[in-house]
């Protein structure tokens, strides 16, 4: 395990493939750690320098005091690339981490060679529904809801199927630190990055599960429009984590937009 010190707290980051090769910082979702990226940071680390890390709050990075904002998430995400002296990337996030991405390309430009935006939009829920899943935490605890959580995650297959896999996946999101949970939620309570979308000049891809609960695939296509000539693509057999559901279709997804991005 790697731990560095950026923006001012620990992060928990797994860095690989040298800095000869173009890179890819991968950005995860709320109430998980950069394991759901591993097996398509495994199909891509031969061609890419692949950086994972735990964002504020999330798995073994630290976990300040909230409310959180998409900027202090901004910020740790440059931070990180400074750290490693990775002058621009291509950035793939999911859910959250799809707004990261987003607001690192409005705010550095330069940073961005490409972006890969899964399940993601402009704006994720309403103040009402976030304010339902902080209130229900605080009196049950993440495992609570961790079932009506993870409904939208993963396709009914996969939750039936998959019986281990699911109770890994369920196992990490009960165990995040429920500070920095609640604190993210407060930052996608309040993130609207419609102006944001606009403005962002990094070749764009959008994917979307075709099951996905959380942001099903009319929301993505939609943010997909908002950027000046994004592409929009849905994964059939997946829901809010194609990392996890799908992660060859995936990875090839982002290699074939990276190679025509100039960045591969």
């Amino acid at each position: 395990m790697a731990f560095v010190q950026a923006n001012g707290l620990a992060f928990h980051v797994a860095d690989s493939g040298g800095p000869e090769k173009p890179a890819i910082v991968f950005s995860n979702s709320l109430g998980s750690d950069f394991r759901i990226w591993q097996e398509v940071a495994d199909r891509l680390g031969g061609r890419y320098r692949i950086l994972l890390y735990d964002k504020r709050g999330h798995g073994l990075s630290d976990a300040p005091p909230g409310p959180y904002t998409i900027d202090d998430h901004t910020d740790d995400l440059l931070a990180l690339l400074d750290h490693f002296g990775i002058a621009n990337a291509a950035v793939v996030g999911v859910s959250v981490g799809g707004m990261i991405a987003q607001r690192l390309a409005a705010r550095a430009p330069q940073r961005v060679k490409a972006l890969v935006l899964c399940s993601t939009a402009v704006k994720i829920g309403t103040a009402e529904s976030w304010a339902a899943r902080v209130e229900a935490i605080q009196a049950g605890g993440i495992a609570s809801i961790a079932d009506a959580i993870l409904v939208n995650w993963f396709t009914p297959g996969f939750r039936g199927e998959r019986t281990a896999d699911y109770a890994g996946w369920r196992n990490m999101l009960a165990r995040m630190p429920v500070e920095g949970y609640n604190a993210t939620c407060a930052a996608l309570r309040d993130a609207d990055l419609h102006v944001d979308a606009g403005g962002i000049a990094a070749p764009t891809l959008c994917v979307a599960g075709a099951h996905d609960g959380s942001t099903p695939p009319d929301l993505v296509r939609a943010t997909a429009d908002l950027i000046p000539g994004a592409r929009f693509t849905v994964i059939g057999d997946a829901a809010h984590i194609p990392s996890v559901e799908a992660p060859g279709v995936l990875a090839e997804l982002i290699d074939n937009h990276l190679r025509e991005a100039g960045h591969g």
